[in-house]
Parts: structure tokens; sequence; C-alpha cells
């Protein structure tokens, strides 16, 4: 069986993603927009991406050149479904 948990936990745990989800809660962005923000490169948010996306947490698409995220739900709410059976305690 897949630990499909460990790769989002693990994503999760940088606070340069977890900002950059942030910030993709109000619509898809390019790489451009998203390093703004940060000081670090545009490379460092690829990479940062790169992470995000094998966790299923984005998704990437192509218009023209630009390059696109955009929030994948799913993840979370995986993420969200193990923590809330622990609520409780």
């Amino acid at each position: 069986m897949k630990d499909a948990l460990s790769p989002i936990f693990a994503a999760l745990a940088d606070p340069t993603r977890r900002a950059i989800l942030a910030s993709l809660t109000h619509g898809d962005a390019t790489v451009a927009e998203l390093a703004r923000p940060f000081a670090m490169s545009q490379p460092a948010i690829s990479k940062h991406l790169r992470v995000l996306e094998a966790a299923g947490l984005i998704s990437r698409s192509r218009v023209a050149t630009a390059r696109y995220s955009h929030l994948e739900a799913a993840g979370l709410q995986k993420a969200s479904e193990w923590m809330t059976a622990y609520q409780r305690y």
C-alpha cells in the first residue's frame, strides 16, 4: 500500500510551501507571481512547486509560455481527514 500522507505532510512542513498554498487559494498563479513575496529566485520557487506537485497538493498547466499552478484540494482533504480522527484527544 502506498503511503499518500507522508509526501503531503513533508510538503506542508516547509513554511514557504505553506505560503505558496495560501497564495493559491486566491486563484491560479505563475511562478513569477508566486515568487514575488519571497526573497528567493524563481528556480528555488520552482523546486518548491515540484515538491507540492509530487505530493498532489497542486497541479501545473501551461498556457502559451506561462506555467500556472493550481491548488488541488484533494491532497489537503486527505491530510484533514487523517487529523480529524485525532481531534478528540
